[in-house]
């Protein structure tokens, strides 16, 4: 599902942006250019999500024994980097057009399309966050996110522009693209950052380690207790690890019994996912 929808990204991205870049043609808006020029970077991309999600759902191997999941966050940060180019760029356009703006004889026509354009866009940008967040897919949320900033763009630029065309002030129009711009860096940042993060093997959310927890505690019948409970992501699989105290007086194979019932719910859970139990007996506690 992930890579079918990471496939589909690369024309739509690819039709956003022209119909963008035909709306500045109309209209000779720098806010407009500025509202195009980041679709490039959407286009662009599109195509490393799909070639990221691709390449993680590759299994396992001798040289990757923990699998390829990670390449979705080199993605992910390779796009908050495009961003950040694109926020460049449109801040130059800018800062050039300050001292002479202008807006065509027909912007009205234009900006229809560019709506047009952030329509599709966004809905666009609900389904692959859906289908992000089912599918844990940091790839194709961080696209999505990005995508629902361009949305965002798209309607304040629109805004912006008639209001530059009602009151007469077209110096309204690159004031608005570096504020743009602004937001763009802004975003790009947030992209690169939560990215870094996964690199980095940082824990995972709350809210996911608290379920995780929770159906320890709700399998681990014949157990005493667990603790140091440590978990990652990588993508879309899950690995953690937790010490499960036992009776020192209980068999070997009980014990291995109730692991493969607290990692059998995990993995229902969490599909794809690994788990690493090191089982101690309670004479351990008493240490």
């Amino acid at each position: 599902m992930s890579r079918k929808f990471a496939l589909w990204s690369i024309p739509v991205a690819l039709l956003v942006f022209l119909l963008k870049l035909l709306a500045w043609k109309m209209t000779g808006s720098v806010a407009l250019l500025s509202d195009a020029l980041e679709s490039t970077v959407n286009v662009i991309a599109a195509g490393l999500a799909y070639y990221a999600v691709r390449l993680a759902d590759k299994p396992a191997d001798s040289r990757h024994p923990y699998g390829h999941t990670k390449a979705e966050y080199l993605s992910a940060v390779a796009e908050g980097v495009m961003i950040l180019i694109a926020a460049l760029l449109v801040i130059r356009e800018a800062v050039a057009a300050l001292p002479n703006p202008h807006i065509e004889d027909a912007p009205m026509l234009g900006i229809g399309v560019n709506v047009i354009a952030a329509i599709i866009n966004g809905l666009w940008a609900y389904a692959l966050l859906r289908v992000g967040r089912r599918n844990r897919s940091p790839a194709l949320q961080a696209s999505a996110r990005h995508i629902f900033t361009d949305v965002l763009t798209s309607a304040g630029v629109v805004v912006g522009v008639i209001l530059a065309l009602a009151t007469g002030w077209l110096i309204l129009d690159p004031i608005l693209a570096i504020l743009v711009a602004l937001n763009i860096l802004r975003e790009g940042w947030h992209v690169i950052s939560e990215s870094v993060d996964g690199l980095m093997d940082a824990s995972i959310n709350s809210d996911t380690r608290a379920e995780v927890k929770r159906i320890i505690e709700q399998e681990m019948d014949g157990a005493l207790q667990f603790h140091d409970l440590r978990a990652r992501s990588s993508g879309a699989v899950l690995f953690a690890e937790f010490h499960l105290v036992v009776g020192c007086d209980m068999a070997v194979g009980d014990a291995h019994d109730i692991c493969d019932r607290i990692e059998k719910a995990l993995e229902t859970q969490f599909p794809g996912s690994s788990f690493t139990i090191h089982l101690e007996p309670d004479t351990e506690l008493k240490k």
